[in-house]
């Protein structure tokens, strides 16, 4: 087993299987008895469950039976459909399923040898930026002989029944997994960064252009190997498990299998009035109740589509529950999207690849304000800089951006009625080029993005950033709410990300002999006019130079322009409180300086800028 890989509570796979072989004994899980302890965490849910072994429940049991499909299995008695539908986005990646299910061949039971047999599988899931293995024994809940939760199409056939108490074993109970979202488990899947999109605030179904976007997206996330579910949000008159006049179920989670544009036929144009037609196909975890509306399986439109057209998307008319809707009936039937991206991060890719940094933190109440790590949302002004504070640089003059702040998972807090996510987001600002130290005041620093705020357990921000120096602050909505959280940021360059522990400059014994800074300057330089040009070729590469005692901060090269865009902050601790700052701005002519940040020479044009001296 590779040394990166964590064993939850310690449960060591071979060792155990070991042990049970040589006493020609069955695995019974000590940790996660079959009993009713492991099924609930309310004793008002209780009920007559039977447990029960796969040779007690059918002939010739298997893990898996030709494979792994996204047909294979339907969500039981247990309202874990986000479960079941993340489950069938799984199967469509043999490399990532393999990954969850490790050694599925070892873990086969052999006819041959069924003295090999003891009862014990694993599976594998990415816990709070690791990859965790869980070790179950295969006694399964029944009722009359049969499962109650999740099973398979074919009787024989039991991966989705066992991966499925593994993950149970995981939050404390099968009852806790009762509710929660599609990409909370393909995040442990795969390790997968999480974006969850409102599809009616956004107006997707209203505003085309928005529409087609989003489509462009989906299309490039389900091509480079991420994962899509979608639901329909409860409200007044529209209750849970309700199904709509279409045929859709309300607070019901459905995984997306294909995204294609569909090549219209002569006949189809003059219905249409375009040569392709935005299409999505979807299945129901229950393996039934589909959708009713135009493309649903029986329905007209398809009789107008060719045969090969038809093959190639997959068609099949019959009710297993999955089914083709266009992107604008999609777009107004459902309210949520859930988006799990797979991010390259492989140095031997063709592709695009991307830089990745990762921190573990937390958010810890504290009475005194310099160590309180929980200030909550920027609305609360007094105490949001008293949270954790990450500091990272983009090299290039624009860099996209992807952050992903994960929470860690409370569903084993469910017993103690603390299970429900708590909201968080974060903010991120644009400080000084040279910044070291904690954040306590905001003055020159510009608040250049903010995540959206969500009780889901992942919140998610793409953006495009100028080059310069940020502060990422992660927070809960709330001040004064613990918990521990993961931080991942994705970056075209290495971005350096770290966190600000210290509030000032150290003091030292070397303090004491040549003094400790007792003033804080600083200084924004947002950009230059009237330049002179640089010789015949009409422009300039100027740059700006910022000195104050024996510190100095070089702006980056602003090349062939005479009217520079600089956006430059800088932060100086000075020990005499009257040495001056020098701005200097440089290409190949001398200037003279000015202290307390004048304007340069006026030969040289004017510079604008901005100084906060404390």
């Amino acid at each position: 087993m590779s040394s990166s890989v964590q064993l939850f509570q310690g449960q060591r796979y071979q060792e155990l299987k070991g042990q049970c072989l040589q006493q020609g004994r069955l695995f019974e899980d000590p940790e996660f008895p079959a009993s009713d302890e492991s099924l609930y965490y309310d004793s008002a849910a209780k009920g007559k469950v039977e447990w029960k072994r796969p040779k007690d429940l059918c002939e010739d049991p298997h893990l898996l039976v030709d494979g792994m499909s996204s047909h294979d299995f339907h969500q039981g008695k247990l309202g874990n459909c986000w479960f079941v539908a993340a489950c069938s986005c799984l199967a469509l990646r043999k490399s990532l399923w393999q990954q969850v299910i490790p050694d599925c061949k070892e873990q086969e039971w052999d006819p041959k040898n069924p003295r090999k047999y003891a009862g014990i599988f694993r599976f594998r899931f990415w816990r709070f930026g690791e990859w965790t293995e869980v070790v179950v024994d295969d006694l399964l809940p029944t009722e009359n002989g049969e499962l109650i939760y999740c099973r398979s199409n074919v009787r024989n056939e039991f991966w989705s029944a066992l991966l499925e108490k593994a993950y149970a074993k995981l939050a404390g109970s099968y009852q806790a997994l009762d509710g929660g979202c599609a990409a909370e488990a393909l995040v442990d899947f795969t390790g997968a960064v999480a974006e969850s999109i409102n599809l009616e605030e956004g107006k997707y179904g209203e505003v085309i252009s928005e529409q087609m976007k989003l489509f462009e997206d989906l299309m490039k996330v389900h091509k480079r190997g991420g994962f899509i579910s979608c639901s329909i949000s409860e409200s007044p008159g529209r209750p849970s498990e309700a199904e709509t006049g279409m045929g859709l179920i309300v607070g019901h989670a459905y995984s997306v299998t294909a995204i294609r544009k569909l090549r219209l036929g002569e006949s189809l144009l003059f219905s249409f009035k375009a040569e392709k037609l935005f299409m999505i196909r979807l299945r129901n975890p229950w393996g039934r109740k589909e959708w009713h509306g135009a493309w649903s399986d029986s329905s007209e439109e398809w009789k107008k589509v060719s045969d090969s057209e038809r093959k190639n998307l997959g068609l099949t008319v019959k009710n297993d529950g999955e089914f083709w809707m266009t992107f604008e009936d999609w777009c107004k039937n459902f309210t949520d999207v859930d988006i799990c991206r797979t991010v390259n991060t492989s140095c031997f890719s063709l592709h695009k690849t991307w830089e990745k940094e990762m921190m573990y933190g937390a958010w810890a109440k504290h009475p005194e304000p310099l160590l309180n790590r929980s200030g909550g949302c920027f609305d609360n002004r007094e105490t949001f800089l008293q949270n954790p504070q990450y500091l990272f640089d983009v090299k290039k003059a624009q860099d996209k951006v992807l952050v992903s702040l994960q929470q860690e998972d409370r569903r084993r807090y469910k017993k103690e009625g603390k299970g429900d996510n708590i909201t968080i987001g974060f903010e991120i600002l644009k400080v000084e080029d040279n910044r070291r130290y904690r954040l306590h005041k905001l003055t020159v620093q510009e608040r250049v993005a903010t995540s959206p705020y969500s009780n889901t357990r992942s919140v998610f921000l793409m953006r495009s950033l100028q080059q310069g120096r940020y502060v990422l602050v992660p927070t809960t909505f709330i001040p004064g709410v613990p918990t521990k959280f993961i931080l991942r940021l994705y970056t075209d360059v290495p971005s350096k990300l770290r966190e600000l522990k210290a509030d000032r400059p150290k003091m030292t014994c070397w303090s004491l002999l040549c003094g400790y800074p007792r003033r804080v300057t600083q200084i924004k330089v947002h950009s230059a006019e009237g330049l002179q040009k640089q010789g015949r070729s009409g422009g300039a590469d100027p740059y700006v130079l910022i000195k104050c005692e024996n510190q100095s901060w070089r702006s980056p090269v602003q090349r062939d322009t005479t009217s520079p865009i600089f956006n430059t902050q800088v932060i100086f601790y000075s020990k005499d409180i009257d040495s001056p700052v020098t701005i200097q701005d440089f290409w190949c002519y001398p200037v003279r300086s000015a202290k307390h940040c004048a304007p340069c020479a006026p030969l040289l044009g004017q510079l604008s800028t901005q100084a906060k001296i404390s």
